[in-house]
């Protein structure tokens, strides 16, 4: 081989013709990776992490560049291999293109495979961190994401907070700075879609009294329009944070973050379900520093029909539940023909609801479920060619109140490991309520009075009525998750 020459690279989007922001890896004949202009080629130390964002990738010790849709290539003559990525909704390219001599330009072009947009499904990430908002558009659209959800945590990007609107914009893309707001044992919560900033944005650290509650954010946030989002799960306090449940329970918190989907998530998510906790899904990557990938895994939320896509409307649809969260399957349910979030009313003792759910995929996957009350009652494989499709459609016997659900298996190995899940439709036989899971019910309460145990013992307070303040939500959460269970 000879070289390197500095080659024109370009890559388009074959529905629009013009170029198109995407994730990019060559390497030459002996895997070597090789590096745009303007991007690091290698990540080996602690200060990569730092000076990297926004622009690369280190995945799977795998690294890739972002680009706007053009970059320049050191290349070397012979075999290049290219990988080029824009999310689930488009072919993955992977090509070997051999580079004479003088050849000084490549030219590429992404296919979709499907179009989700079109149909009124925008894919969001509801929690990134670590990037600029820059970095977070560049992205954001290289993923093939329509909203990037940029949460200030303490001071950083808080001089970026936009709200209610974007901060940054591109014509398939928007980045959105609002904040993450923290406590070391109550939980985090994002304070989506708020006109304002709602501080404090942490409290409860070592050197400060826990002189707030969550609902003080909470309802400032509710105040201001805007959306709470449940997050941090396996932080300290329990699987779900128990100040984070008190608030789930008293309605006050709007949808609770996915950071993965797997067997040990789920087991922590029904039990909310089973005791008639209505519980919108969304999902975000949590990207700190380049080893994330933004939108892995993703929120798609559904607008209503003819709505132009805008972030309030966005934020509706998730307050509605219409929401599905993936790391990858684009997947859709409905119950005698109601999206995610509805609540079906049934006059008989027995009935038949009328369930079609889909899952549709570039990559392989193990199988389509549909859950009542938790537990799988029909499945189905995809079939064997690309993009790999599943369909279960059929009449269900629902002969108690509950919720129903589809989920995507990725793997059918012992431990599951699922690829979507949508969030629930609700369904009410009889006007009776359903009957609580006595396990989930106990495995809630337990959380609910070790943060209990914590405001008693634990917590700092610097007078009377914050202690009363913070041992009342716990009391009347209690109170609430009983009521709802009866």
């Amino acid at each position: 081989m000879s070289g390197p020459f500095n080659v024109s690279v370009r890559v388009t989007d074959a529905g629009t013709n013009q170029p198109t922001p995407v994730r990019v890896r060559f390497t030459d004949a002996e895997e070597n990776y090789i590096a745009p202009l303007g991007r690091l080629g290698s990540l080996t130390v602690k200060t990569d992490l730092a000076t990297a964002e926004g622009n690369v990738l280190l995945a799977n010790d795998r690294v890739a560049a972002y680009i706007d849709g053009a970059c320049e290539v050191p290349l070397p003559t012979g075999p290049i291999q290219v990988e080029i990525n824009k999310g689930p909704e488009y072919r993955p390219l992977r090509s070997t293109v051999e580079l004479p001599p003088g050849k000084m330009a490549l030219r590429f072009t992404l296919e979709r495979w499907t179009d989700l947009r079109a149909e009124g499904w925008y894919a969001g990430d509801t929690r990134v961190h670590g990037l600029t908002p820059h970095a977070a558009l560049l992205e954001g659209s290289a993923e093939g994401l329509a909203v990037v959800n940029l949460l200030a945590w303490r001071t950083n990007n808080l001089l970026a907070f936009s709200g209610q609107q974007p901060a940054l914009a591109a014509p398939d893309c928007q980045v959105v700075v609002n904040t993450l707001n923290t406590h070391p044992v109550l939980g985090w919560l994002g304070l989506l879609n708020s006109h304002r900033i709602v501080f404090p944005l942490t409290f409860g650290e070592p050197d400060s009294a826990d002189r707030w509650t969550l609902a003080d954010w909470c309802n400032q946030c509710h105040r201001k329009g805007g959306l709470v989002v449940g997050c941090g799960l396996g932080l300290p306090g329990g699987p779900w944070p128990g100040g984070t449940l008190a608030e789930l329970i008293l309605g006050r918190v709007d949808a609770l973050e996915l950071p993965r989907l797997d067997e040990a998530i789920l087991r922590e998510v029904y039990p909310l379900l089973d005791c008639n906790l209505r519980t919108t899904l969304v999902a975000g990557s949590g990207k700190v520093d380049v080893h994330g990938i933004v939108g892995r895994p993703r929120t798609y939320a559904h607008l209503q029909p003819g709505q132009e896509f805008s972030y309030r409307h966005w934020i509706e649809a998730i307050r509605a539940g219409r929401t599905f969260v993936t790391s990858g399957p684009l997947l859709s349910f409905a119950v005698n023909g109601q999206e995610p979030g509805a609540r079906l009313d049934l006059p008989g003792e027995t009935q038949q609801v009328h369930v079609r759910a889909e899952v549709r995929s570039s990559a392989p996957f193990a199988r389509l479920e549909v859950v009542i009350n938790g537990v799988a009652v029909a499945a189905v494989e995809p079939g064997e060619t690309s993009p790999y499709t599943a369909v279960l459609e059929g009449n269900l016997p629902i002969t108690e109140s509950g919720w129903l659900a589809a989920r995507c298996l990725r793997t059918t190995d012992s431990v599951a490991e699922y690829a979507a899940h949508t969030s629930p439709v609700y369904v009410r036989v009889a006007d009776r309520p359903h009957v609580a899971d006595p396990i989930a019910l106990a495995h809630l309460t337990d959380q609910l009075n070790r943060v209990q145990h914590w405001a008693e013992h634990g917590a700092r307070y610097e007078n009377d009525k914050q202690r009363a303040a913070l041992l009342g939500i716990f009391q009347e959460a209690s109170a609430a998750l009983v009521s709802k269970c009866r």
